[in-house]
Protein backbone atom coordinates (compact mmCIF):
# COMPACT_ATOMS: atom_id res chain seq x y z
CA UNK A 1 0.00 0.00 0.00
CA UNK A 2 1.40 3.19 -0.67
CA UNK A 3 -1.01 5.98 -0.64
CA UNK A 4 -2.23 7.03 2.45
CA UNK A 5 -5.04 5.76 4.40
CA UNK A 6 -7.21 7.74 6.63
CA UNK A 7 -9.50 6.52 9.62
CA UNK A 8 -12.41 6.08 7.00
CA UNK A 9 -10.70 3.43 4.69
CA UNK A 10 -9.77 1.01 7.90
CA UNK A 11 -12.14 -1.68 8.54
CA UNK A 12 -12.05 -4.31 11.30
CA UNK A 13 -10.34 -7.53 9.89
CA UNK A 14 -7.89 -5.50 7.90
CA UNK A 15 -4.12 -7.39 7.64
CA UNK A 16 -0.97 -7.44 6.63
CA UNK A 17 1.88 -9.09 6.57
CA UNK A 18 5.65 -7.68 7.46
CA UNK A 19 8.81 -8.43 5.75
CA UNK A 20 11.26 -10.79 6.80
CA UNK A 21 14.16 -9.70 8.99
CA UNK A 22 16.96 -11.61 10.30
CA UNK A 23 18.34 -11.24 13.18
CA UNK A 24 21.78 -11.46 13.24
CA UNK A 25 24.43 -11.44 16.82
CA UNK A 26 25.96 -8.38 15.16
CA UNK A 27 22.72 -6.36 15.49
CA UNK A 28 22.00 -8.11 19.30
CA UNK A 29 24.90 -6.82 20.62
CA UNK A 30 24.44 -3.23 19.11
CA UNK A 31 21.09 -2.85 20.07
CA UNK A 32 21.99 -4.61 23.76
CA UNK A 33 24.83 -2.11 24.21
CA UNK A 34 23.21 0.75 23.21
CA UNK A 35 19.39 -0.26 24.96
CA UNK A 36 19.66 -2.89 27.10
CA UNK A 37 23.17 -3.71 27.95
CA UNK A 38 22.44 -7.46 30.04
CA UNK A 39 25.64 -9.53 29.81
CA UNK A 40 23.21 -12.19 28.09
CA UNK A 41 22.36 -9.91 25.46
CA UNK A 42 26.13 -8.75 24.78
CA UNK A 43 28.08 -12.33 24.74
CA UNK A 44 27.39 -15.47 23.23
CA UNK A 45 29.00 -17.24 26.17
CA UNK A 46 27.10 -15.67 28.77
CA UNK A 47 23.88 -15.94 26.65
CA UNK A 48 24.36 -19.96 26.49
CA UNK A 49 25.08 -20.37 29.97
CA UNK A 50 21.57 -17.67 31.05
CA UNK A 51 18.49 -18.25 31.38
CA UNK A 52 17.59 -17.88 27.25
CA UNK A 53 19.97 -21.17 26.98
CA UNK A 54 21.35 -19.17 23.81
CA UNK A 55 21.92 -15.90 22.31
CA UNK A 56 19.18 -14.18 22.44
CA UNK A 57 18.04 -10.67 21.11
CA UNK A 58 16.34 -8.20 24.18
CA UNK A 59 12.73 -7.93 24.13
CA UNK A 60 12.85 -4.71 23.08
CA UNK A 61 15.18 -5.21 20.21
CA UNK A 62 12.49 -7.71 19.16
CA UNK A 63 9.67 -4.95 19.96
CA UNK A 64 11.48 -2.69 17.63
CA UNK A 65 11.38 -5.09 14.54
CA UNK A 66 8.06 -5.30 14.93
CA UNK A 67 7.33 -1.92 15.07
CA UNK A 68 9.64 -1.44 11.95
CA UNK A 69 7.75 -4.26 10.14
CA UNK A 70 4.52 -2.82 11.12
CA UNK A 71 5.64 0.80 9.82
CA UNK A 72 7.32 -0.52 6.55
CA UNK A 73 4.36 -3.40 5.41
CA UNK A 74 1.57 -2.04 7.56
CA UNK A 75 -1.08 0.96 5.53
CA UNK A 76 0.56 4.19 5.18
CA UNK A 77 -1.33 6.05 7.99
CA UNK A 78 -1.36 9.34 7.20
CA UNK A 79 0.31 11.30 9.89
CA UNK A 80 1.87 8.01 10.50
CA UNK A 81 1.77 5.39 13.57
CA UNK A 82 1.30 7.34 16.98
CA UNK A 83 1.39 5.49 19.66
CA UNK A 84 -1.26 5.62 22.62
CA UNK A 85 -0.59 2.94 24.54
CA UNK A 86 -0.45 -0.77 24.36
CA UNK A 87 0.52 -4.60 25.54
CA UNK A 88 3.53 -6.71 24.78
CA UNK A 89 4.05 -10.34 25.36
CA UNK A 90 7.41 -12.21 24.83
CA UNK A 91 6.61 -15.62 24.09
CA UNK A 92 9.56 -17.43 23.49
CA UNK A 93 13.52 -15.75 23.01
CA UNK A 94 14.52 -14.43 19.41
CA UNK A 95 17.99 -15.94 19.11
CA UNK A 96 20.80 -14.95 16.36
CA UNK A 97 20.49 -16.02 13.07
CA UNK A 98 16.36 -16.29 13.66
CA UNK A 99 14.03 -14.53 10.85
CA UNK A 100 11.19 -12.75 11.84
CA UNK A 101 7.80 -12.21 10.22
CA UNK A 102 4.69 -10.18 11.31
CA UNK A 103 1.38 -10.43 10.77
CA UNK A 104 -0.95 -7.27 11.52
CA UNK A 105 -4.31 -6.66 11.96
CA UNK A 106 -6.93 -3.80 13.08
CA UNK A 107 -9.14 -5.23 15.40
CA UNK A 108 -11.12 -2.01 16.30
CA UNK A 109 -11.76 1.38 15.37
CA UNK A 110 -13.10 3.75 17.89
CA UNK A 111 -14.03 7.60 16.40
CA UNK A 112 -13.33 10.41 18.73
CA UNK A 113 -16.06 11.71 20.73
CA UNK A 114 -13.99 15.12 21.96
CA UNK A 115 -12.24 15.70 18.38
CA UNK A 116 -13.51 14.89 15.30
CA UNK A 117 -10.55 15.28 12.95
CA UNK A 118 -8.97 11.67 14.34
CA UNK A 119 -10.02 8.63 15.57
CA UNK A 120 -8.62 5.62 17.81
CA UNK A 121 -7.13 1.91 15.82
CA UNK A 122 -6.43 -0.90 17.78
CA UNK A 123 -4.26 -3.11 16.27
CA UNK A 124 -2.79 -6.59 17.23
CA UNK A 125 0.97 -7.52 15.93
CA UNK A 126 1.89 -11.07 16.32
CA UNK A 127 5.58 -11.70 14.84
CA UNK A 128 7.10 -15.48 14.37
CA UNK A 129 10.22 -17.27 13.54
CA UNK A 130 11.06 -19.27 10.67
CA UNK A 131 9.43 -22.00 12.51
CA UNK A 132 6.14 -20.50 12.45
CA UNK A 133 6.42 -20.25 16.63
CA UNK A 134 5.05 -16.87 18.27
CA UNK A 135 8.17 -14.62 19.90
CA UNK A 136 5.87 -11.41 20.43
CA UNK A 137 2.56 -10.29 20.53
CA UNK A 138 1.86 -6.81 20.48
CA UNK A 139 -1.66 -4.75 20.91
CA UNK A 140 -1.24 -0.80 20.26
CA UNK A 141 -3.71 1.91 20.25
CA UNK A 142 -2.89 4.33 17.38
CA UNK A 143 -4.12 7.66 16.80
CA UNK A 144 -5.89 7.54 13.26
CA UNK A 145 -5.88 10.79 11.24
CA UNK A 146 -9.55 11.40 9.88
CA UNK A 147 -9.59 12.18 5.65
CA UNK A 148 -9.45 16.58 5.60
CA UNK A 149 -12.46 17.45 3.96
CA UNK A 150 -11.98 18.63 0.61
Amino acid sequence: MSELVYFEDLQPGMSFTGAPVQVTAEDIKAFAAQFDPQPFHLDETAGAASFFKGFAASGWHTAALGMRMMVNSGPKLAAGYIGAGGEIAWKKPVYAGDTLTLRGEFIELKPSRSRPDRGMAVVRCETFNQHGELVQVMTAQVVVWRRPAS
